[in-house]
């Protein structure tokens, strides 16, 4: 017990006194692992252990270890393994982006030719229009026949001689009353004739005009590059007038009012995708400005 008392007070004293409990000793090594182990063991001791400072020499040594053992950043590991810096990458994509939305807008401008009046065919004669007109003719051959009938019944005796005079007067004034000079005299409504010869005359004018727009490449075809902005393109209904204006046959097979109105809903379509197209365009453009990428703020080529 009086050891132990003795030894209490001496170690006291010493605390006391300012003599530190761990005594210096060699230099700490350079690699972190005896660093942490002597800041655990200090820890452990409740002692703080002063850290050993290197002499300027050698700290300025260490200093150019570490600084060569650090990574490059990540810009520069992908400056480096690509060969082109991400604003250089990213002026080739705008260039990319701009030239096919140059190729779009050249390959699909004829579609601002499009005439809505001529293929809507607003003046289109409808079936009850049709229909009545060809009643009107149907009495108009009966009567001519039935008086011709009467004449040449006459002609052989079968019927006296003053019927069959009649019947050749009505013969004549029905067949004046057929003709269209003489027609549009006492009515203004178009016979059925008219009404026929109008339909195939706007059909006729139609396709001519499908065939202008059409021109050699196929104007339906190239629009459908242009499906992204306006998904609309791509419906079904549309493959037939893709694959004719594909093979350059579009305009000879259009014969029907339904075909016409169909390719006329298809370009108004291509209409919007064309002004989405061309706004996209105009917007890489001013930016390519801002940024000063002259190679990729180019005007566009002329019309085809």
């Amino acid at each position: 017990m009086a050891e132990n008392e003795n030894v209490r007070q001496r170690t006291s004293d010493t605390a006391r006194g300012g003599e530190p409990l761990l005594r210096r000793g060699r230099p700490a090594d350079p690699h972190p692992e005896t660093g942490d182990a002597g800041r655990v063991a200090g820890a452990a001791t409740g002692a703080e252990v002063p850290a050993n400072r290197p002499e300027r020499g050698a700290t300025a040594s260490a200093g150019r270890l570490e600084t060569d053992d650090i990574p490059a950043s990540d810009e520069s590991v992908k400056e480096s393994s690509t060969g082109e810096s991400p604003q250089n990458i990213e002026k080739t994509l705008a260039e990319s982006r701009q030239r096919k939305l140059r190729l779009m807008l050249r390959q699909c401008d004829r579609v601002l030719l499009l005439d809505f009046d001529l293929l809507a065919l607003p003046d289109w004669p409808d079936n009850y229009t049709l229909a009545a007109a060809r009643r009107n003719r149907d009495i108009w051959l009966f009567g001519a026949l039935l008086a011709a009938v009467v004449f040449l019944s006459g002609m052989t005796g079968f019927v006296p001689a003053w019927i069959a005079g009649g019947g050749f007067g009505a013969f004549v004034i029905i067949l004046l009353l057929g003709v269209p000079g003489v027609r549009r005299l006492y009515t203004s409504r178009p016979s059925y004739l008219d009404l026929v010869i109008r339909r195939q005359r706007m059909i006729r004018d139609a396709r001519k005009h499908i065939e202008h727009l059409e021109g050699k490449e196929g104007l339906v075809w190239q629009c459908a590059r242009m499906a992204e902005f306006n998904p609309a393109l791509k419906a079904t209904r549309f493959s037939e007038l893709l694959a004719l204006s594909e093979r350059r046959v579009l305009a000879r097979n259009l014969t029907r009012r339904e075909h016409i109105r169909l390719y006329l809903i298809y370009l108004l379509e291509a209409e919007k995708a064309y002004a989405r197209a061309q706004q996209a365009f105009f917007e890489g453009h001013q930016q390519a400005i801002d940024r000063g990428w002259s190679s990729v703020a180019a005007e566009p080529g002329d019309r085809a």
